[in-house]
């Protein structure tokens, strides 16, 4: 369904240089296992849900079988970045590739460690700090098969004995870890609507379709940048409501060690209560939080969702959320000041923890061109509010850019692309080809100042990205869109 959506009209951020973060800020870029490396079968690694999710057809027919196979250009790629002059590059870890054997547990496979190894190395002889999720989507498929993944507490044991491995083979060279990507995304995609891997849903409502570890431990969310959809009374207390359900679902057990209020006397007896052991063993643990962020969402009081017998957690929030589907495939509105309300959300309700954007970036159709003005725009406003967010003293420590190549998208696949680097698929070599907003980036971590008279429209830095737009016009998206 697609409903209007509401845009609010936000100022063009001040000119600003990297010199004006603080020090220490890290800028990055990130992607994830599924979607960047693939060598799905190759050296002993087993299916993932992912896996199964995506030979179902589920993204269009495309599969991350080959992706844009940073299994085996992984030395290329971190050349690139360090060309960019990033800081740290965000990657998740392929459970189904370091512990590939039956039930996803038992013997490591020592290829699987020798190839993060190897990445994790050469990010660090290029002076880029490995930033690691432990968990992308992507459990082996045979602890689904099994036990059904995340549905049961088994699983708890399972994933701790995972990130045990990850930290005794890595922890050693990795300062930065995340748990559960996007966790409040994962649990009502994933099992009530169905909608991402393992495509599990709850009728009638899904979607068909540590030894030397010395690092820090976080958890990364999903956030939307809610906002009433009229100035009603109702509308506004809508909005409430959507934020505790959709951040505070998550945030608040891990700050106050309980759920919200108001999702415990919507949801009653069917949402789960913590007892006070584990209520004292999640609170307070954490070291940081992780954002994501892509766009605004106008929210519409909707109480009669409340009196269904049968609900699901949208039902539940007694809100409409305003969803313009279409921003999914052709471009997200531009919003930066949704940010800083998140942000300072944050600072005001959760006591102002350490924070990283660990993704906020533009989609656009993925042969649409190298000269992604729209994406530069779009990037330049959403670091110029973070920037002003850490002067109104949010405690926000780091920003990356999704995504560093045109990767396999989850809902996607292969059409729509959020890159700074343009992947030719059908090209035996899978080129990368820098696109303007890799230039531009570039730049500003480079120490240039950027902002509103910035020198995007100067015709020498847009020759730069646009001497191979006759590929995007000439080479089809799709030369991977199918297994086989």
């Amino acid at each position: 369904m697609v409903f209007v959506l509401v845009i609010s009209i936000c100022f063009a951020a001040e000119e600003y240089s990297r010199g004006d973060f603080p020090e220490g800020f890290v800028f990055g870029a990130g992607t994830s296992a599924y979607q960047v490396e693939g060598a799905a079968d190759e050296d002993g690694r087993s299916p993932s849900v992912w896996d199964t999710y995506a030979h179902q057809g589920y993204a269009g027919g495309a599969t991350g079988d080959v992706a844009v196979d940073q299994y085996h250009k992984y030395e290329e790629d971190v050349r690139l970045m360090a060309g960019m002059g990033l800081d740290s590059y965000r990657f998740s870890i392929s459970w189904s590739r370091l512990i590939p054997g039956e039930g996803g547990r038992g013997a490591v496979n020592p290829k699987g460690v020798q190839y993060y190894n190897n990445l994790i190395n050469e990010l660090i002889s290029h002076g880029i700090q490995p930033q690691v999720s432990l968990y992308n989507y992507d459990h082996p498929q045979v602890l689904e098969d099994e036990y059904g993944g995340w549905v049961s507490r088994k699983m708890v044991g399972d994933f701790r004995d995972y990130a045990e491995v990850c930290f005794r083979e890595f922890g050693d060279r990795v300062g930065h870890w995340t748990t559960v990507n996007e966790a409040n995304i994962f649990a009502s995609g994933s099992y009530d609507q169905g909608m991402t891997p393992p495509h599990r849903c709850s009728p009638p409502f899904g979607i068909t379709r540590q030894g030397k570890q010395r690092g820090v431990i976080g958890m990364t969310l999903y956030a939307f940048g809610f906002v009433p959809y009229t100035n009603s009374t109702a509308d506004v207390a809508a909005v409430k409501r959507a934020k505790e359900f959709f951040l505070g679902w998550a945030a608040n057990p891990l700050v106050y060690g309980d759920y919200p209020e108001v999702m415990k006397r919507n949801v009653g007896s069917r949402l789960p209560s913590f007892t006070s052991e584990e209520s004292k063993l999640v609170k307070g643990s954490f070291d940081f939080l992780g954002l994501i962020h892509y766009m605004q969402m106008p929210v519409r009081d909707n109480p009669s969702s409340l009196n269904l017998e049968l609900r699901d957690l949208n039902a539940d929030v007694g809100a409409q959320m305003m969803v313009d589907q279409e921003s999914f495939s052709v471009g997200f509105p531009v919003t930066p000041g949704a940010m800083g309300d998140i942000l300072q959300d944050f600072k005001t309700l959760y006591g102002n923890p350490p924070l990283y954007i660990h993704e906020n970036g533009q989609l656009e159709r993925r042969n649409a061109t190298l000269k992604d003005t729209g994406r530069v725009e779009y990037l330049r406003l959403y670091i110029g509010a973070v920037l002003d967010s850490i002067r109104n003293g949010c405690n926000v420590k780091g920003y990356f850019m999704w995504s560093l190549l045109d990767v396999f998208e989850l809902l996607g696949g292969f059409q729509t692309g959020f890159g700074l680097y343009y992947v030719d698929l059908d090209d035996p070599n899978l080129t990368r080809y820098p696109k303007l907003s890799a230039h531009w980036y570039s730049r500003f971590l480079k120490g240039a100042t950027v902002g509103s008279a910035d020198d995007v429209s100067n015709g020498a830095f847009e020759l730069a990205a646009g001497n191979f737009s006759h590929l995007i016009t000439t080479r089809s998206p799709h030369r991977r869109s199918t297994s086989g």
